[in-house]
């Protein structure tokens, strides 16, 4: 059965539409395309305005856009191993040590793709099949909510239903999750190298499909209906009152 996440987005007063990921064989049905400019590096955040409008961004393993990109989610080597570690240690300074940065490299798996497609855009269920991951764009209170949800069915021996990895902004969207297939969660937009084409208190909220799935199926009995969740409305509605 389809999930329907509206119930959810209105008692999240989420304004910021969800981003759906997908592996598909053809592009027909996903409404307006954009696509990074050939040969140009594009950041996959750079068209979050586009996302915001409803537009759906491809990519492919001939265009990309950023090397990064080109690397985690279509498997293409835009450079060499000791190439890649040099730029991210002395580049960017994103670890403390070569060595420490190659046993990163050589761990991470890149997405295998399935299709010729890799799409991002609106969650449309009629394209559920090829869907891989779902994106809630947040602030504080909504990630807060969406950590309790993705709590809420799960177990303590279970798989932890929430992570929040080292990797770059696209990595967060698919990758860096073990298993695809298990209900869970990762807190995205953490790379400050794409921070820049997002509001400055939005970050990501990446779900499977199970957890997607779970989040859609909170019911009556769940956080969502009780105190708690009323009581910070109801604080936020008084102080926006105040700063006015």
């Amino acid at each position: 059965m389809v999930p329907d996440a509206t119930r959810l987005i209105m008692e999240l007063d989420l304004t910021l539409p969800l981003l759906g990921f997908y592996d598909a064989p053809e592009t027909g049905g996903f409404g307006t395309l954009v696509g990074p400019e050939p040969g140009k590096h594009m950041c996959i955040f750079c068209f979050f305005e586009n996302f915001r409008k409803g537009e759906t961004l491809v990519i492919t393993r001939d265009n990309f856009g950023c090397g990064g990109a080109g690397n985690c989610l279509c498997n293409v080597q835009t450079r060499s191993r000791e190439e890649y570690i040099r730029f991210l240690v002395e580049g960017e300074g994103l670890k403390r040590s070569p060595e420490i940065m190659g046993k990163w490299v050589d761990r991470r798996r890149p997405y295998i793709q399935q299709h010729r497609f890799l799409l991002m855009g609106p969650v449309r269920m009629e394209k559920y099949e090829y869907l891989k991951s779902v994106t809630f764009f947040v602030n504080p209170d909504q990630l807060s909510v969406l950590i309790i949800g993705a709590n809420y069915d799960a177990a303590p021996d279970d798989l932890p239903p929430v992570i929040a990895p080292f990797g770059s902004g696209c990595m967060e969207l698919l990758p860096l999750f073990d298993d695809p297939e298990a209900p869970q969660a990762m807190i995205g937009a953490t790379d400050i190298a794409m921070r820049q084409y997002l509001p400055r208190d939005i970050l990501a909220f990446t779900v499977t499909k199970p957890m997607f799935e779970r989040l859609c199926a909170l019911d009556d009995q769940s956080f969502l209906h009780k105190p708690f969740l009323r009581n910070l409305k109801k604080a936020r509605a008084e102080q926006s009152m105040q700063v006015v």
